[in-house]
């Protein structure tokens, strides 16, 4: 049996399982709560690794609960479990916790999220992992469905963000080559309509945000990530 164990079947699930092979639990699948701990903790006895790919994505979504529940609450029982036992935790954030932070910001600068409660509630999540464990893998970045299915694409928003299946391929590198602590983990600085470009022609550059607190640049270093390949 594998000793790696993913948490979720969306989008990152789905691809690190079709990339992998590696054993997945979902909700959908298992009929697990991640909310509730006890409907799914005997699955990790088994695995040395955890791959936490499970998040309420509704971005701007003003609704607190859903948000505290899976984001933070959820994360703090999985790693309380954790805690007891010598398994690694990977756990993915995401890049907009420094959207109001310096542009290229780095793993060793402060997070300043974007005012909304999905960017505070990852924040909280991955500071518990960072707080009670040891052995712990924080990936913080933007992945996009390779197939980009709008319309419209932000010329005003700038980052490392890139498809699905380009930066699974990065994840996998460091989860195989055991990285411990923080990474930011994307390719090189692009718009949201460069990126959009690759996989639709016709699709419209706006300059706009979808919401007041849509983040214009969450920019980060990769020195961190270049140094962990320059070592490989």
């Amino acid at each position: 049996m594998s000793n790696k164990l993913i948490l979720g079947d969306g989008l990152l699930g789905s691809e690190l399982v079709k990339q992998t092979k590696w054993d997945c639990i979902s909700r959908k699948k298992d009929n697990i709560d991640f909310d509730d701990i006890n409907s799914y903790k005997d699955y990790l006895n088994d695995y040395d690794e955890i791959i936490n790919c499970i998040a309420y994505t509704n971005t701007y979504d003003s609704n607190k609960e859903p948000n505290w529940n899976t984001n933070y609450k959820a994360v703090v029982n999985l790693v309380d479990f954790i805690k007891k036992t010598n398994k690694k935790l990977i756990h993915y954030s995401t890049d907009y916790i420094y959207a109001n932070s310096k542009p290229n910001v780095s793993e060793d600068d402060i997070p300043i999220h974007c005012r909304n409660w999905y960017s505070y509630t990852k924040l909280l999540g991955e500071s518990y992992v960072e707080l009670k464990l040891d052995n712990y893998l924080i990936i913080r970045g933007t992945h996009k469905p390779t197939q980009y299915k709008f319309d419209e694409a932000f010329i005003n928003q700038i980052g490392n963000f890139d498809y699905i299946d380009n930066v699974v391929k990065i994840h996998i590198d460091l989860i195989n080559g055991d990285a411990k602590g923080v990474y930011n983990v994307g390719t090189e600085i692009k718009t949201m309509y460069d990126l959009a470009k690759k996989t639709k022609e016709n699709v419209k550059p706006v300059n706009k945000k979808c919401h007041r607190t849509m983040p214009t640049d969450v920019t980060m270093n990769l020195n961190k990530l270049k140094e962990f390949y320059d070592e490989k």
